[in-house]
């Protein structure tokens, strides 16, 4: 297997790579963890440079003994959850988790004291659809709203609402008509610095609506919170950010602004992205760093997709951007200095916790990640949980 290589040269890439329509996309993006262990970051890894429902009451937010953080290693904030998906945290330091099949979201507080917020009606839960991404306003002090990003019976959508004190208010969905398929839904989303709250959307399966502009599959898109393409789009009236993406399953930002976005590979490589407004990021045409003629802009970092399968990510407290790996079960820190990849990343966790499916920045400054071996893998005692990691 080669070793890393690191690349001095711009964030393009051009000539076109013929690949099978076989491998991980056969299997979906979401397949069975290897028998086999995987090898070591060096060898696998390369850089370049550059609902409506009755809701349980939740505990008050004055409950400051509810709040008080442990130090120490990795430790459990709470276990037994059926298909985790998301995390996004509350300005009083709880959580909202969302729970794929069940269709149902949780709040769950820094000492693991848990409440159903209540299931979420039209959710079709079949293949790797469901109740996704989930995403709180960053005004929600004052508007106490909430977007989820879910597969309905037609198409994958984003819904809003608010949460009070009995829980959801009424769901109104306010973008439609994301392709749905069994797998490459994407589903992160994410409100960004800017105030306008960003969509990963995938492929649905069928990889020629990446490079459609007209269509919102394969895509990161850009968008009010009334789901309405945000002013400063690089095309227009269309919510379309970025193409070119076959399934983007994790959005970040660093301290500077620069955007970050993991992304599913078919046979060869997955991927880190910078995302820059108006780029295309190659998929089908390309998968991974590759040379040529600048047409498409390149990831900063690449992985074989048994090393990874990346899902949600986060830039730390720290500054380092932190990857959540499903089949790769481990949890990957990138250092990075703007939108440049400093040394190779660094493997946390090698099978420790399995399969890996959101990774986010708590108010604490921890780590909050999420395992997901219920929907596939070997589940152990506790599984699936939601951990706390000191980083630091």
């Amino acid at each position: 297997m080669p070793s890393a290589r690191l690349w001095n040269r711009p964030l393009v890439l051009g000539a076109v790579v013929a690949l099978s329509l076989t491998g991980c996309a056969g299997s979906g993006d979401d397949p069975e963890p290897s028998s086999t262990s995987s090898s070591s970051p060096s060898s696998s890894v390369t850089a370049t440079p550059t609902a409506s429902g009755t809701a349980t009451p939740a505990p008050s937010p004055s409950d400051s003994s509810s709040r008080t953080v442990p130090a120490g290693s990795p430790s459990d904030v709470t276990t037994g959850l059926d298909v985790p998906w998301s995390i996004a945290f509350l300005p009083d330091g709880d959580a909202l988790v969302t729970l794929r099949d069940q269709a149902e979201v949780l709040r769950v507080t820094p000492t693991g004291r848990r409440s159903s917020l209540g299931t979420v009606d039209g959710v079709d839960a079949s293949g790797e659809g469901g109740l996704l991404g989930v995403a709180v306003s960053p005004r929600f002090g004052s508007d106490r709203t909430v977007h989820l990003y879910l597969t309905a019976d037609e198409d994958n959508r984003v819904v809003r609402t608010t949460l009070g004190a009995d829980g959801f208010g009424p769901m109104t969905a306010v973008l439609t008509g994301i392709p749905k398929a069994g797998n490459h839904n994407g589903g992160r989303i994410a409100w960004g610095p800017d105030g306008f709250l960003y969509v990963a959307t995938g492929d649905a399966a069928e990889s020629g609506r990446s490079q459609d502009r007209d269509n919102l599959g394969g895509k990161i898109l850009r968008v009010t919170g009334d789901g309405k393409a945000a002013p400063g789009n690089p095309f227009g009236g269309s919510p379309v950010w970025t193409l070119g993406h076959r399934n983007v399953q994790g959005l970040a930002w660093g301290e500077d602004g620069t955007m970050f976005a993991s992304e599913f590979g078919q046979n060869a490589w997955d991927e880190l992205n910078v995302i820059v407004p108006g780029r295309n990021y190659g998929w089908p045409e390309v998968e991974g760093i590759e040379d040529g003629d600048g047409d498409f802009t390149v990831p900063i970092a690449q992985w074989e997709t048994s090393d990874s399968s990346p899902s949600g990510i986060t830039v730390g407290a720290d500054g380092a951007v932190y990857m959540a790996a499903l089949r790769g079960e481990s949890l990957w820190k990138i250092a990075v200095a703007g939108s440049r990849r400093q040394g190779e990343p660094v493997r946390l966790f090698e099978g420790r916790f399995g399969r890996i499916r959101d990774v986010v920045s708590a108010p604490d400054g921890t780590l909050w990640m999420l395992t997901n071996n219920t929907s596939r893998g070997d589940p152990r005692d506790g599984d699936d949980r939601l951990v706390r990691v000191p980083i630091g």
